[in-house]
């Protein structure tokens, strides 16, 4: 779908123009932010392997000649009793009244278990403004009829039902034309130039944190968290960024230092590459490792950390 420039007069939208508030919901690993970046055509959210990846309510903007869809990717929503988990399905709670209508996201490779079921039972209040995404349907291991029947069964009044592949583009305008049915006719919240609203530190930080959950294994990934502690522009091309990741023993500080010093550098490395196709501008990054001790079970970590 191509973008336009059409801006209406007065400061109104274009006639026909429509924007929407989005918010996505889905388990975790079912395809969320994949969808958010294809759609969006940028790295906004970040990915890897591990379920839960996403910790935040992030927002990815889509302009297209029918308007513009202002997506929330929220976090899985995953039925654990851990603080830190209660603290992520009341991101994705809160923003289900809110939003103008809601994606929600089935991974066709797993069984509609019990998870999804609590789902379906959340967004039933909401299911007339609801796109259902079955997601993965490329994949070897897919099993699209039992999640489209899923789907039809558990939301029978959805606004529509769309097969897709997030990761390899298709179903992608299906899913939108969808979206935009259900927007409402309204002037841009954001400028066309906008493909997200989040802060330089932030997206700094989450692609640091990114490289290293996809370096690492087991438990340790969940364990870390990243914060900036000073950003400077030296110079109008340079910026200068001291940042720490954080874990929760000194044995995981240890592994994700790695031998000599290796897997830390190598994080830094490929954090700085990734960043010079995000910025306008060089980023220097000096990269240290900290412990933080349980900090997943701290209420002032979790408040800065999860918003």
């Amino acid at each position: 779908m191509s973008n336009t420039n059409d801006d209406g007069a007065n400061g109104q939208p274009p006639v026909g123009a429509k924007t929407a508030l989005v918010t996505i919901i889905g388990r975790p690993s079912a395809g969320k932010s994949t969808f958010l970046n294809t759609a969006s055509g940028e790295d906004i959210a970040i990915v890897s392997s591990y379920p839960q990846t996403t910790r935040n309510a992030i927002k990815g903007i889509v302009n297209t000649s029918l308007g513009q869809l202002v997506f929330v990717d929220t976090p899985g929503y995953h039925d654990s009793e851990k603080k830190m988990n209660l603290r992520m399905r009341a991101i994705v709670t809160d923003r289900l009244a809110d939003a103008d209508c809601i994606l929600y996201v089935i991974d066709s490779t797993r069984p509609c278990g019990t998870e999804e079921q609590a789902i379906a039972a959340l967004l039933k209040p909401h299911a007339q403004k609801t796109v259902v995404a079955v997601n993965k349907i490329d994949d070897a291991r897919a099993k699209p009829a039992p999640a489209l029947a899923f789907a039809q069964e558990t939301l029978p009044d959805a606004h529509r039902i769309v097969p897709m592949s997030a990761k390899n583009d298709t179903g992608i305008d299906d899913v939108l034309r969808a979206l935009f049915d259900l927007a409402p006719e309204a002037p841009h919240l954001y400028g066309e130039e906008f493909y997200t609203d989040q802060e330089v530190d932030f997206r700094i930080a989450e692609v640091i944190r990114e490289q290293a959950m996809n370096r690492v294994s087991q438990e340790l990934p969940h364990a870390i968290y990243v914060r900036i502690s000073d950003m400077e522009m030296r110079t109008p091309n340079e910026m200068w960024v001291r940042a720490f990741l954080c874990v929760e023993r000194e044995s995981q500080k240890g592994i994700l230092i790695g031998k000599g010093a290796s897997l830390i550098k190598t994080i830094r490395v490929e954090s700085i590459k990734k960043l010079r196709k995000i910025f306008p501008y060089r980023i220097d990054l000096d990269l240290q490792v900290k412990v933080d001790k349980n900090w997943r079970q701290k209420d002032s970590r979790l408040d800065k950390l999860i918003t």
